[in-house]
Parts: structure tokens; sequence; C-alpha cells
């Protein structure tokens, strides 16, 4: 992550309130993305949802991501 992306999100991820609201909300959406996953036959939309699942994994490292990049 670029060091000013980074330096710009971490408002974000330090104030817990937010950061927590944002977190359930990642959950939420894999959880409709998996009850979708598991009901479709297409194969293409099940690509779809486990590219769209794994990038939600992703923003729940958020705030390791960006203390990270932000030294």
């Amino acid at each position: 992550m670029e060091k000013e992306l980074a330096r710009a999100l971490l408002m974000m991820v330090n104030d817990h309130d937010k950061y927590e609201s944002f977190q359930k909300y990642v959950a939420y959406r894999i959880e409709v993305l998996r009850n979708y996953l598991e009901t479709t036959r297409d194969h293409e939309k099940v690509l779809e949802m486990q590219g769209s699942i794994s990038e939600l994994r992703k923003l729940q490292t958020l705030r390791e991501q960006v203390i990270e990049g932000a030294k």
C-alpha cells in the first residue's frame, strides 16, 4: 500500500467505533455472498462471488495493512 494512502486511512482504522462498524458490514457482505454462492448454478457467477469474497477478506485485515503501509 502506498504510504500516502495508508496515512490517509489511519484516522478511519484507528477510530474503534467506525472501524468496528465497517468490519461488521464486511462480514455481512461476505455472508450474503456465501449464501448466494451456495444457491447459484452458474459457473461464471460462482467465480465472480469467490473473487468478491476474496477481496472482502482482504478488507478484514485493512487495519494491519494501513499500519504497516504508514511506517
